[in-house]
Protein backbone atom coordinates (compact mmCIF):
# COMPACT_ATOMS: atom_id res chain seq x y z
CA UNK A 1 0.00 0.00 0.00
CA UNK A 2 2.53 2.14 0.78
CA UNK A 3 4.64 1.35 -2.25
CA UNK A 4 0.55 2.52 -4.00
CA UNK A 5 0.57 6.03 -2.37
CA UNK A 6 4.65 6.68 -3.42
CA UNK A 7 3.78 5.88 -7.16
CA UNK A 8 1.02 8.22 -6.78
CA UNK A 9 2.45 10.93 -5.20
CA UNK A 10 5.32 10.93 -8.43
CA UNK A 11 2.72 10.84 -11.05
CA UNK A 12 1.17 13.71 -9.06
CA UNK A 13 4.17 15.49 -8.96
CA UNK A 14 5.30 14.59 -12.90
CA UNK A 15 2.37 15.71 -14.08
CA UNK A 16 1.96 18.97 -12.04
CA UNK A 17 1.20 20.63 -15.08
CA UNK A 18 -1.34 18.79 -16.88
CA UNK A 19 -5.19 19.65 -17.43
CA UNK A 20 -6.91 17.67 -14.48
CA UNK A 21 -8.65 15.16 -17.42
CA UNK A 22 -5.63 14.64 -18.82
CA UNK A 23 -3.92 14.57 -15.06
CA UNK A 24 -6.38 11.91 -14.77
CA UNK A 25 -5.67 10.13 -17.63
CA UNK A 26 -2.49 10.05 -16.85
CA UNK A 27 -2.37 8.68 -13.07
CA UNK A 28 -5.04 5.77 -14.07
CA UNK A 29 -2.27 4.77 -16.82
CA UNK A 30 0.29 5.07 -14.25
CA UNK A 31 -1.08 2.21 -12.20
CA UNK A 32 -0.34 -1.46 -11.98
CA UNK A 33 -3.12 -3.85 -13.32
CA UNK A 34 -2.52 -5.16 -9.06
CA UNK A 35 -3.53 -1.90 -7.86
CA UNK A 36 -6.13 -0.93 -9.94
CA UNK A 37 -7.39 -4.01 -8.70
CA UNK A 38 -6.99 -3.14 -5.21
CA UNK A 39 -8.34 0.57 -5.48
CA UNK A 40 -11.40 -1.29 -6.90
CA UNK A 41 -11.81 -3.69 -4.15
CA UNK A 42 -11.36 -0.32 -1.58
CA UNK A 43 -14.22 1.32 -3.72
CA UNK A 44 -16.41 -1.65 -3.29
CA UNK A 45 -16.19 -2.16 0.31
CA UNK A 46 -16.52 1.66 0.67
CA UNK A 47 -20.01 2.00 -1.36
CA UNK A 48 -21.17 -1.04 0.04
CA UNK A 49 -20.50 -0.02 3.70
CA UNK A 50 -21.92 3.51 2.67
CA UNK A 51 -25.66 1.35 1.08
CA UNK A 52 -25.53 -0.30 4.59
CA UNK A 53 -25.29 2.94 6.78
CA UNK A 54 -28.05 4.50 4.69
CA UNK A 55 -30.01 1.52 5.34
CA UNK A 56 -29.58 1.78 8.91
CA UNK A 57 -29.71 5.22 9.63
CA UNK A 58 -33.22 4.79 7.37
CA UNK A 59 -34.34 1.92 9.83
CA UNK A 60 -33.63 3.89 12.75
CA UNK A 61 -36.37 6.45 12.09
CA UNK A 62 -39.10 3.54 10.80
CA UNK A 63 -41.29 1.54 12.94
CA UNK A 64 -41.89 -2.36 12.93
CA UNK A 65 -46.06 -2.82 11.81
CA UNK A 66 -47.63 -6.13 11.76
CA UNK A 67 -47.43 -7.83 7.94
CA UNK A 68 -49.82 -9.59 6.33
CA UNK A 69 -48.50 -13.26 5.13
CA UNK A 70 -47.97 -16.72 6.36
CA UNK A 71 -50.40 -19.08 7.99
CA UNK A 72 -51.38 -20.51 11.23
CA UNK A 73 -51.63 -24.78 11.56
CA UNK A 74 -54.08 -25.19 14.23
CA UNK A 75 -54.91 -28.87 15.50
CA UNK A 76 -57.94 -29.93 18.18
CA UNK A 77 -59.63 -32.92 19.37
CA UNK A 78 -63.17 -33.71 17.42
CA UNK A 79 -64.50 -33.05 14.38
CA UNK A 80 -67.14 -30.04 13.25
CA UNK A 81 -70.12 -31.26 11.85
CA UNK A 82 -72.40 -28.07 11.66
CA UNK A 83 -70.26 -24.96 11.12
CA UNK A 84 -73.54 -22.82 11.73
CA UNK A 85 -74.06 -20.27 14.80
CA UNK A 86 -77.91 -21.93 15.05
CA UNK A 87 -76.71 -25.62 15.14
CA UNK A 88 -73.46 -25.59 16.25
CA UNK A 89 -73.01 -27.67 19.45
CA UNK A 90 -69.28 -29.12 20.17
CA UNK A 91 -66.25 -26.82 20.32
CA UNK A 92 -65.16 -28.00 17.14
CA UNK A 93 -68.63 -27.07 15.70
CA UNK A 94 -67.99 -23.51 17.69
CA UNK A 95 -64.47 -22.90 16.54
CA UNK A 96 -64.99 -22.89 12.99
CA UNK A 97 -68.07 -21.10 12.96
CA UNK A 98 -66.27 -18.62 15.11
CA UNK A 99 -63.91 -18.19 12.41
CA UNK A 100 -66.06 -17.73 9.43
CA UNK A 101 -69.23 -15.85 11.05
CA UNK A 102 -69.60 -12.50 13.01
CA UNK A 103 -72.19 -10.97 15.05
CA UNK A 104 -73.63 -7.73 15.62
CA UNK A 105 -71.04 -7.33 18.77
CA UNK A 106 -68.15 -9.54 19.28
CA UNK A 107 -65.59 -10.01 22.33
CA UNK A 108 -62.47 -8.01 22.38
CA UNK A 109 -59.07 -9.30 23.80
CA UNK A 110 -60.02 -7.88 27.64
CA UNK A 111 -63.11 -9.67 27.62
CA UNK A 112 -65.33 -6.64 26.86
CA UNK A 113 -68.12 -6.69 24.40
CA UNK A 114 -67.44 -4.20 21.07
CA UNK A 115 -69.46 -3.77 17.89
CA UNK A 116 -68.70 -5.96 14.82
CA UNK A 117 -71.08 -6.06 12.05
CA UNK A 118 -73.02 -2.76 14.32
CA UNK A 119 -71.18 0.54 14.32
CA UNK A 120 -73.11 1.67 17.11
CA UNK A 121 -76.54 0.37 19.22
CA UNK A 122 -78.72 2.14 21.84
CA UNK A 123 -80.83 1.06 24.60
CA UNK A 124 -84.41 2.47 25.65
CA UNK A 125 -84.50 4.22 29.22
CA UNK A 126 -86.65 0.79 30.57
CA UNK A 127 -83.94 -1.23 29.18
CA UNK A 128 -86.26 -3.38 27.00
CA UNK A 129 -85.93 -1.91 23.35
CA UNK A 130 -82.19 -2.31 21.86
CA UNK A 131 -81.54 -0.36 18.44
CA UNK A 132 -78.82 -1.18 16.54
CA UNK A 133 -77.28 0.38 13.55
CA UNK A 134 -75.51 -1.98 10.61
CA UNK A 135 -72.13 -0.76 8.85
CA UNK A 136 -72.54 0.24 5.46
CA UNK A 137 -69.17 -1.77 5.03
CA UNK A 138 -70.54 -5.26 6.26
CA UNK A 139 -70.43 -7.72 4.20
CA UNK A 140 -70.48 -11.46 3.83
CA UNK A 141 -67.71 -13.62 2.55
CA UNK A 142 -69.86 -13.74 -1.14
CA UNK A 143 -69.57 -10.11 -1.17
CA UNK A 144 -73.53 -9.44 -0.58
CA UNK A 145 -74.55 -6.89 2.27
CA UNK A 146 -75.14 -7.39 5.73
CA UNK A 147 -78.68 -6.18 6.00
CA UNK A 148 -81.07 -5.92 8.98
CA UNK A 149 -83.48 -8.50 7.11
CA UNK A 150 -80.24 -11.39 7.34
CA UNK A 151 -80.24 -10.33 11.46
CA UNK A 152 -84.17 -10.53 11.53
CA UNK A 153 -84.23 -14.16 9.66
CA UNK A 154 -81.24 -15.25 11.80
CA UNK A 155 -82.78 -14.76 15.01
CA UNK A 156 -86.07 -15.52 13.77
CA UNK A 157 -84.75 -18.91 13.04
CA UNK A 158 -82.90 -19.12 16.43
CA UNK A 159 -86.85 -18.80 18.01
CA UNK A 160 -88.14 -21.23 15.52
CA UNK A 161 -88.60 -24.39 17.91
CA UNK A 162 -88.92 -27.23 15.02
CA UNK A 163 -85.33 -26.05 14.58
CA UNK A 164 -84.73 -27.30 17.94
CA UNK A 165 -81.64 -24.89 18.01
CA UNK A 166 -79.54 -24.54 21.24
CA UNK A 167 -79.86 -20.75 20.79
CA UNK A 168 -83.15 -21.02 21.24
CA UNK A 169 -83.53 -20.56 24.78
CA UNK A 170 -81.36 -17.16 24.43
CA UNK A 171 -83.95 -15.59 22.27
CA UNK A 172 -88.02 -17.06 22.96
CA UNK A 173 -90.10 -14.30 22.96
CA UNK A 174 -87.91 -11.44 21.88
CA UNK A 175 -89.34 -9.40 18.84
CA UNK A 176 -87.16 -8.66 15.95
CA UNK A 177 -87.84 -5.73 13.33
CA UNK A 178 -85.67 -4.56 10.39
CA UNK A 179 -86.85 -1.51 10.30
CA UNK A 180 -84.63 -0.44 7.41
CA UNK A 181 -81.46 -1.82 5.75
CA UNK A 182 -79.18 -0.68 8.29
CA UNK A 183 -81.33 -0.64 11.00
CA UNK A 184 -82.38 -3.53 12.83
CA UNK A 185 -84.65 -3.38 16.56
CA UNK A 186 -85.05 -5.71 19.31
CA UNK A 187 -87.67 -5.79 22.11
CA UNK A 188 -87.63 -7.90 24.91
CA UNK A 189 -90.67 -8.47 27.10
CA UNK A 190 -88.36 -7.50 30.10
CA UNK A 191 -85.48 -6.14 31.07
CA UNK A 192 -82.65 -7.79 30.75
CA UNK A 193 -78.84 -6.98 31.13
CA UNK A 194 -76.69 -9.36 30.29
CA UNK A 195 -78.47 -9.15 26.63
CA UNK A 196 -76.10 -8.04 24.47
CA UNK A 197 -74.04 -11.42 24.96
CA UNK A 198 -77.38 -13.10 22.71
CA UNK A 199 -76.27 -10.51 19.88
CA UNK A 200 -72.17 -12.52 19.15
CA UNK A 201 -74.37 -14.48 17.37
CA UNK A 202 -73.23 -15.49 13.89
CA UNK A 203 -75.16 -13.65 11.07
CA UNK A 204 -76.73 -16.10 8.52
CA UNK A 205 -76.87 -14.53 4.87
CA UNK A 206 -80.84 -14.71 4.35
CA UNK A 207 -80.83 -14.84 0.61
CA UNK A 208 -78.72 -18.68 0.58
CA UNK A 209 -80.63 -20.03 3.88
CA UNK A 210 -83.87 -18.57 2.89
CA UNK A 211 -85.72 -21.83 1.04
CA UNK A 212 -83.84 -23.95 3.40
CA UNK A 213 -86.49 -26.30 4.79
CA UNK A 214 -86.27 -26.38 8.90
CA UNK A 215 -85.15 -30.41 8.43
CA UNK A 216 -82.63 -29.94 6.35
CA UNK A 217 -80.76 -27.57 8.05
CA UNK A 218 -78.50 -29.67 9.76
CA UNK A 219 -77.93 -31.33 6.24
CA UNK A 220 -77.20 -28.81 3.54
CA UNK A 221 -73.44 -28.03 1.92
CA UNK A 222 -73.40 -24.38 3.71
CA UNK A 223 -73.06 -26.25 6.87
CA UNK A 224 -70.30 -27.72 5.85
CA UNK A 225 -68.63 -24.53 3.61
CA UNK A 226 -70.48 -21.49 4.94
CA UNK A 227 -71.15 -18.25 3.65
CA UNK A 228 -70.72 -15.94 6.66
CA UNK A 229 -69.03 -12.36 7.85
CA UNK A 230 -66.16 -13.65 9.63
CA UNK A 231 -62.35 -12.92 9.36
CA UNK A 232 -62.01 -16.39 7.22
CA UNK A 233 -64.08 -18.34 4.52
CA UNK A 234 -63.44 -21.80 3.76
CA UNK A 235 -61.39 -22.63 0.64
CA UNK A 236 -61.17 -26.75 1.02
CA UNK A 237 -62.65 -29.47 3.56
CA UNK A 238 -60.41 -33.11 3.51
CA UNK A 239 -62.78 -36.07 5.04
CA UNK A 240 -62.00 -39.43 5.62
CA UNK A 241 -62.80 -42.54 3.96
CA UNK A 242 -65.67 -42.80 6.59
CA UNK A 243 -67.04 -39.23 5.85
CA UNK A 244 -65.50 -37.60 8.76
CA UNK A 245 -64.13 -34.33 8.62
CA UNK A 246 -60.13 -34.22 8.98
CA UNK A 247 -58.82 -31.09 7.90
CA UNK A 248 -60.26 -27.17 7.06
CA UNK A 249 -58.56 -24.71 5.01
CA UNK A 250 -59.37 -20.85 5.63
CA UNK A 251 -58.24 -18.48 3.63
CA UNK A 252 -58.47 -14.53 5.40
CA UNK A 253 -61.77 -13.32 3.96
CA UNK A 254 -60.89 -9.75 1.94
CA UNK A 255 -65.09 -8.84 2.99
CA UNK A 256 -64.33 -8.65 6.79
CA UNK A 257 -65.66 -5.65 8.00
CA UNK A 258 -63.29 -4.93 10.48
CA UNK A 259 -59.90 -5.26 7.57
CA UNK A 260 -58.60 -8.42 6.13
CA UNK A 261 -56.72 -9.97 8.57
CA UNK A 262 -52.97 -10.36 9.21
CA UNK A 263 -52.73 -14.23 8.51
CA UNK A 264 -53.63 -15.44 5.10
CA UNK A 265 -55.42 -18.07 6.50
CA UNK A 266 -55.54 -20.93 9.13
CA UNK A 267 -55.12 -24.40 8.69
CA UNK A 268 -57.62 -27.01 10.76
CA UNK A 269 -56.25 -30.36 12.12
CA UNK A 270 -58.78 -32.62 13.74
CA UNK A 271 -58.23 -35.73 15.66
CA UNK A 272 -59.99 -38.07 17.72
CA UNK A 273 -57.67 -38.81 20.59
CA UNK A 274 -56.12 -36.35 22.92
CA UNK A 275 -53.02 -38.08 22.20
CA UNK A 276 -53.08 -37.85 19.16
CA UNK A 277 -53.11 -34.03 19.21
CA UNK A 278 -50.29 -34.14 21.81
CA UNK A 279 -48.30 -35.82 19.62
CA UNK A 280 -49.11 -33.62 16.70
CA UNK A 281 -48.26 -30.86 18.62
CA UNK A 282 -45.00 -32.37 19.70
CA UNK A 283 -43.62 -33.43 16.39
CA UNK A 284 -44.63 -30.13 14.68
CA UNK A 285 -47.56 -31.23 12.07
CA UNK A 286 -49.55 -28.53 14.38
CA UNK A 287 -48.44 -25.23 15.80
CA UNK A 288 -51.20 -24.67 18.14
CA UNK A 289 -53.83 -26.47 20.01
CA UNK A 290 -56.02 -25.88 23.29
CA UNK A 291 -56.22 -28.23 26.14
CA UNK A 292 -52.37 -29.89 25.71
CA UNK A 293 -49.86 -29.05 28.59
CA UNK A 294 -47.04 -27.62 26.57
CA UNK A 295 -43.86 -25.36 27.29
CA UNK A 296 -44.68 -21.78 26.86
CA UNK A 297 -48.07 -21.97 26.40
CA UNK A 298 -50.53 -19.58 27.60
CA UNK A 299 -53.17 -19.77 30.12
CA UNK A 300 -56.25 -17.76 30.49
CA UNK A 301 -59.06 -18.12 33.47
CA UNK A 302 -61.95 -20.33 32.20
CA UNK A 303 -65.01 -18.55 33.40
CA UNK A 304 -66.35 -22.00 34.88
CA UNK A 305 -66.98 -23.52 38.35
CA UNK A 306 -66.62 -27.04 38.93
CA UNK A 307 -67.41 -28.65 42.19
CA UNK A 308 -69.14 -31.73 43.98
CA UNK A 309 -73.48 -30.86 43.82
CA UNK A 310 -75.44 -31.83 46.34
CA UNK A 311 -78.89 -33.91 45.53
CA UNK A 312 -81.06 -34.11 48.91
CA UNK A 313 -83.96 -35.91 47.05
CA UNK A 314 -81.32 -38.40 46.87
CA UNK A 315 -79.69 -38.81 50.16
CA UNK A 316 -81.88 -36.53 53.00
CA UNK A 317 -78.82 -36.10 54.93
CA UNK A 318 -77.61 -33.76 52.56
CA UNK A 319 -80.35 -31.34 54.38
CA UNK A 320 -78.53 -31.27 56.80
CA UNK A 321 -76.15 -27.55 56.62
CA UNK A 322 -73.37 -29.17 59.13
CA UNK A 323 -72.88 -32.26 56.72
CA UNK A 324 -72.67 -30.23 53.64
CA UNK A 325 -69.85 -28.05 55.21
CA UNK A 326 -68.34 -30.80 56.74
CA UNK A 327 -67.47 -32.34 52.93
CA UNK A 328 -66.93 -29.25 51.54
CA UNK A 329 -64.26 -28.46 54.23
CA UNK A 330 -62.80 -31.95 54.08
CA UNK A 331 -61.54 -31.86 50.49
CA UNK A 332 -57.63 -30.70 49.86
CA UNK A 333 -58.44 -28.13 47.22
CA UNK A 334 -54.58 -27.18 46.95
CA UNK A 335 -54.08 -30.71 46.18
CA UNK A 336 -56.22 -30.85 43.49
CA UNK A 337 -55.29 -27.99 41.49
CA UNK A 338 -51.21 -28.47 42.00
CA UNK A 339 -50.78 -32.01 41.81
CA UNK A 340 -54.09 -33.34 40.34
CA UNK A 341 -54.14 -30.75 37.81
CA UNK A 342 -50.84 -29.69 37.59
CA UNK A 343 -51.43 -26.09 37.86
CA UNK A 344 -53.72 -25.63 35.48
CA UNK A 345 -56.71 -24.84 37.72
CA UNK A 346 -57.62 -22.44 41.03
CA UNK A 347 -58.79 -23.37 44.27
CA UNK A 348 -62.57 -22.22 44.70
CA UNK A 349 -65.24 -22.48 47.83
CA UNK A 350 -67.96 -20.48 45.79
CA UNK A 351 -69.80 -20.39 43.17
CA UNK A 352 -68.47 -17.31 40.88
CA UNK A 353 -65.25 -17.75 39.00
CA UNK A 354 -62.21 -15.53 39.79
CA UNK A 355 -62.25 -12.38 37.86
CA UNK A 356 -65.93 -11.13 38.27
CA UNK A 357 -65.31 -8.54 40.47
CA UNK A 358 -66.99 -9.83 43.77
CA UNK A 359 -65.06 -10.62 46.97
CA UNK A 360 -64.15 -14.33 46.51
CA UNK A 361 -64.08 -16.30 49.53
CA UNK A 362 -60.27 -16.88 50.72
CA UNK A 363 -59.26 -20.56 51.04
CA UNK A 364 -57.60 -21.16 53.75
CA UNK A 365 -54.40 -23.38 53.98
CA UNK A 366 -55.14 -26.20 56.88
CA UNK A 367 -52.85 -28.62 57.70
CA UNK A 368 -55.09 -30.99 58.37
CA UNK A 369 -58.98 -30.59 56.36
CA UNK A 370 -60.26 -33.88 58.17
CA UNK A 371 -60.19 -32.72 61.41
CA UNK A 372 -61.51 -29.25 60.86
CA UNK A 373 -64.31 -31.48 58.87
CA UNK A 374 -64.83 -33.86 61.77
CA UNK A 375 -65.03 -30.80 64.65
CA UNK A 376 -68.33 -29.09 62.22
CA UNK A 377 -70.08 -32.30 62.56
CA UNK A 378 -69.49 -33.07 66.24
CA UNK A 379 -70.10 -29.52 66.97
CA UNK A 380 -73.39 -30.29 65.34
CA UNK A 381 -73.90 -33.13 67.51
CA UNK A 382 -72.82 -35.80 65.48
CA UNK A 383 -70.74 -38.55 66.70
CA UNK A 384 -68.48 -41.65 65.04
CA UNK A 385 -69.57 -45.31 65.10
CA UNK A 386 -65.98 -46.73 64.06
CA UNK A 387 -66.87 -50.50 64.64
CA UNK A 388 -70.05 -49.46 62.36
CA UNK A 389 -67.81 -47.20 60.12
CA UNK A 390 -70.78 -44.56 59.78
CA UNK A 391 -71.78 -41.07 61.46
CA UNK A 392 -74.41 -40.69 64.08
CA UNK A 393 -76.79 -38.12 65.19
CA UNK A 394 -78.80 -39.85 67.59
CA UNK A 395 -80.82 -36.80 67.95
CA UNK A 396 -82.54 -36.61 64.85
CA UNK A 397 -81.71 -40.20 64.20
CA UNK A 398 -79.59 -39.71 61.05
CA UNK A 399 -76.66 -41.78 60.06
CA UNK A 400 -73.95 -41.12 57.31
CA UNK A 401 -71.82 -43.39 55.78
CA UNK A 402 -71.40 -43.33 52.25
CA UNK A 403 -72.17 -41.28 49.22
CA UNK A 404 -71.87 -42.43 45.19
CA UNK A 405 -70.68 -39.06 42.87
CA UNK A 406 -71.37 -39.54 39.59
CA UNK A 407 -69.21 -37.39 36.98
CA UNK A 408 -68.24 -37.49 33.18
CA UNK A 409 -65.79 -39.95 31.97
CA UNK A 410 -63.36 -37.78 31.14
CA UNK A 411 -59.57 -37.71 32.45
CA UNK A 412 -59.69 -34.27 34.52
CA UNK A 413 -63.03 -34.93 35.85
CA UNK A 414 -61.74 -38.72 37.19
CA UNK A 415 -58.98 -37.66 39.18
CA UNK A 416 -60.17 -34.97 40.61
CA UNK A 417 -63.08 -37.26 41.48
CA UNK A 418 -60.39 -39.74 43.28
CA UNK A 419 -58.70 -36.76 45.30
CA UNK A 420 -62.30 -35.86 46.76
CA UNK A 421 -63.49 -39.91 47.13
CA UNK A 422 -59.63 -39.98 49.25
CA UNK A 423 -60.36 -37.43 51.65
CA UNK A 424 -64.08 -38.28 52.30
CA UNK A 425 -62.62 -41.69 53.13
CA UNK A 426 -60.33 -40.17 55.78
CA UNK A 427 -63.46 -38.58 56.84
CA UNK A 428 -64.89 -42.23 58.00
CA UNK A 429 -67.24 -41.68 54.72
CA UNK A 430 -67.22 -44.52 51.97
CA UNK A 431 -67.74 -43.33 48.70
CA UNK A 432 -68.27 -45.35 45.19
CA UNK A 433 -67.30 -43.60 41.72
CA UNK A 434 -69.98 -43.86 38.86
CA UNK A 435 -68.39 -42.53 35.45
CA UNK A 436 -70.61 -41.95 32.42
CA UNK A 437 -70.02 -40.52 28.79
CA UNK A 438 -70.83 -36.95 28.68
CA UNK A 439 -74.02 -37.21 26.34
CA UNK A 440 -75.07 -40.22 28.59
CA UNK A 441 -74.54 -38.22 32.19
CA UNK A 442 -76.78 -35.42 31.06
CA UNK A 443 -79.65 -37.45 29.12
CA UNK A 444 -79.52 -39.90 32.36
CA UNK A 445 -78.40 -38.70 35.01
CA UNK A 446 -78.61 -35.17 35.31
CA UNK A 447 -81.74 -34.40 33.53
CA UNK A 448 -83.55 -36.66 35.35
CA UNK A 449 -81.81 -35.57 38.42
CA UNK A 450 -80.54 -39.37 38.96
CA UNK A 451 -77.34 -38.41 41.58
CA UNK A 452 -77.02 -37.98 45.35
CA UNK A 453 -73.48 -36.08 44.42
CA UNK A 454 -72.74 -35.04 41.13
CA UNK A 455 -69.04 -34.03 39.92
CA UNK A 456 -69.58 -31.16 37.39
CA UNK A 457 -68.90 -28.08 36.09
CA UNK A 458 -70.92 -24.88 35.48
CA UNK A 459 -70.07 -22.57 32.22
CA UNK A 460 -70.48 -19.12 33.69
CA UNK A 461 -70.86 -16.46 31.30
CA UNK A 462 -68.85 -13.70 31.22
CA UNK A 463 -72.21 -11.73 32.12
CA UNK A 464 -72.17 -13.38 35.17
CA UNK A 465 -75.69 -14.61 35.25
CA UNK A 466 -76.59 -16.76 37.73
CA UNK A 467 -80.33 -17.11 37.47
CA UNK A 468 -80.48 -20.65 35.45
CA UNK A 469 -78.11 -21.83 37.85
CA UNK A 470 -79.08 -21.21 41.45
CA UNK A 471 -83.26 -19.64 41.39
CA UNK A 472 -85.18 -22.00 42.39
CA UNK A 473 -87.35 -21.81 39.46
CA UNK A 474 -84.90 -23.77 37.80
CA UNK A 475 -84.63 -26.83 39.92
CA UNK A 476 -86.26 -28.80 37.65
CA UNK A 477 -85.19 -29.76 33.70
CA UNK A 478 -84.57 -27.61 31.52
CA UNK A 479 -83.01 -25.67 34.40
CA UNK A 480 -79.93 -26.00 35.59
CA UNK A 481 -80.21 -25.42 39.22
CA UNK A 482 -78.57 -29.11 39.99
CA UNK A 483 -78.27 -28.46 43.89
CA UNK A 484 -82.00 -28.27 44.15
CA UNK A 485 -80.99 -25.06 45.77
CA UNK A 486 -83.65 -22.41 47.51
CA UNK A 487 -83.48 -19.68 48.70
CA UNK A 488 -85.90 -16.96 49.00
CA UNK A 489 -83.58 -14.09 49.58
CA UNK A 490 -81.09 -15.25 46.96
CA UNK A 491 -83.64 -15.38 44.42
CA UNK A 492 -84.60 -12.27 44.75
CA UNK A 493 -81.10 -11.02 44.20
CA UNK A 494 -80.94 -13.07 41.01
CA UNK A 495 -83.50 -11.46 39.60
CA UNK A 496 -82.33 -8.17 40.01
CA UNK A 497 -79.03 -9.08 39.15
CA UNK A 498 -80.53 -9.65 35.77
CA UNK A 499 -82.73 -7.20 35.18
CA UNK A 500 -80.59 -4.10 36.81
CA UNK A 501 -79.25 -2.14 34.39
CA UNK A 502 -77.07 -0.31 36.62
CA UNK A 503 -73.31 -2.47 36.67
CA UNK A 504 -72.52 -1.21 40.21
CA UNK A 505 -75.83 -1.94 41.54
CA UNK A 506 -75.51 -5.55 39.77
CA UNK A 507 -71.99 -6.21 41.07
CA UNK A 508 -73.14 -5.41 44.62
CA UNK A 509 -76.09 -8.32 43.89
CA UNK A 510 -73.43 -11.05 42.57
CA UNK A 511 -71.37 -9.96 45.62
CA UNK A 512 -74.58 -11.23 48.05
CA UNK A 513 -75.02 -13.84 45.62
CA UNK A 514 -71.80 -15.04 46.57
CA UNK A 515 -71.91 -14.69 49.78
CA UNK A 516 -75.19 -16.10 50.81
CA UNK A 517 -74.82 -19.04 48.21
CA UNK A 518 -71.25 -20.07 49.93
CA UNK A 519 -72.81 -19.89 53.42
CA UNK A 520 -75.50 -22.56 52.70
CA UNK A 521 -72.62 -25.09 51.15
CA UNK A 522 -75.48 -26.53 48.25
CA UNK A 523 -71.97 -27.89 46.80
CA UNK A 524 -68.33 -28.30 47.57
CA UNK A 525 -66.76 -26.48 45.14
CA UNK A 526 -63.50 -27.31 44.04
CA UNK A 527 -61.87 -25.31 41.32
CA UNK A 528 -62.15 -23.12 38.40
CA UNK A 529 -59.79 -24.64 35.56
CA UNK A 530 -57.14 -22.53 33.33
CA UNK A 531 -57.76 -22.50 29.75
CA UNK A 532 -54.30 -23.75 28.01
CA UNK A 533 -53.42 -22.62 24.43
CA UNK A 534 -50.44 -24.08 22.79
CA UNK A 535 -49.09 -21.16 20.23
CA UNK A 536 -45.96 -21.02 18.15
CA UNK A 537 -43.30 -18.28 19.40
CA UNK A 538 -43.70 -16.54 15.79
CA UNK A 539 -47.29 -15.53 16.28
CA UNK A 540 -47.62 -12.10 17.62
CA UNK A 541 -51.06 -9.94 18.55
CA UNK A 542 -52.59 -12.85 20.43
CA UNK A 543 -54.80 -11.41 23.16
CA UNK A 544 -57.33 -14.01 24.98
CA UNK A 545 -60.01 -12.65 27.17
CA UNK A 546 -61.61 -15.05 30.11
CA UNK A 547 -62.85 -17.87 28.00
CA UNK A 548 -66.41 -19.04 28.63
CA UNK A 549 -66.17 -21.57 25.35
CA UNK A 550 -62.66 -22.30 24.08
CA UNK A 551 -63.82 -20.54 20.28
CA UNK A 552 -63.62 -17.19 22.50
CA UNK A 553 -59.61 -17.47 21.90
CA UNK A 554 -60.34 -16.80 18.48
CA UNK A 555 -61.95 -13.05 20.22
CA UNK A 556 -58.84 -11.10 18.33
CA UNK A 557 -57.76 -13.81 15.81
CA UNK A 558 -57.93 -10.88 12.76
CA UNK A 559 -54.71 -9.03 14.39
CA UNK A 560 -52.97 -12.23 14.93
CA UNK A 561 -49.81 -11.82 12.81
CA UNK A 562 -46.55 -13.57 11.84
CA UNK A 563 -44.61 -11.26 9.43
CA UNK A 564 -43.09 -7.50 9.90
CA UNK A 565 -42.43 -4.86 7.75
CA UNK A 566 -40.61 -1.58 8.60
CA UNK A 567 -42.41 1.87 7.66
CA UNK A 568 -42.27 5.26 7.76
CA UNK A 569 -44.35 6.57 11.40
CA UNK A 570 -46.82 8.86 9.46
CA UNK A 571 -47.74 5.45 7.60
CA UNK A 572 -47.97 3.32 10.61
CA UNK A 573 -51.40 4.76 11.71
CA UNK A 574 -52.19 2.49 14.71
CA UNK A 575 -50.19 -0.90 13.58
CA UNK A 576 -46.94 -0.02 15.49
CA UNK A 577 -46.14 -3.41 17.62
CA UNK A 578 -45.12 -2.77 21.20
CA UNK A 579 -42.44 -3.44 22.51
Amino acid sequence: MKELFARYTNAVTKHRSLKPLSWLTEHVRAISSGDKLIVGVIGVVITISSIAGMFALERSFLVPVPAHGDILTEGEVGSPRFVNPLLAITDADRDVTALTYAGLMGLSGDGTLVPILAKSYTVSPDGKIYTFFIRNNAKFSDGTNVTAKDVAFTVQKAEDSTLKSPQFANWNGITVDAINPHTVRFTLPKPYAPFLENTTLGILPAHLWRNVPDEQFPFTNLTIKPVGAGPFVVSSVVHDASGIITEYDLSASKNYVLGEPYLNGIHMRFYARESDLAKALANGKVESAYGIPFAGAKTAPFSSVFGVFFNADKNPVFTNLPVRKALSLAINRKYITDEVLHGYATELFGPVPPGSGVKIPAVTDKKDYVATAASVLEKAGWTYDGVARQWVQRRKKLTFSSITIKTSNVPELKAVASAVRNDWKKLGIDVSIELYEPGDLNQNVIRPRKYEALLFGMVIGRDQDLFAFWHSSQQKDPGLNIALYANKKVDALLEDERTNGNASDRLKDLDSIESDISADYPAAFTHTPKFIYALPNNIHGVKIPQITIPADRFATVAKWYKNIDYVWPFLAQNSTISK
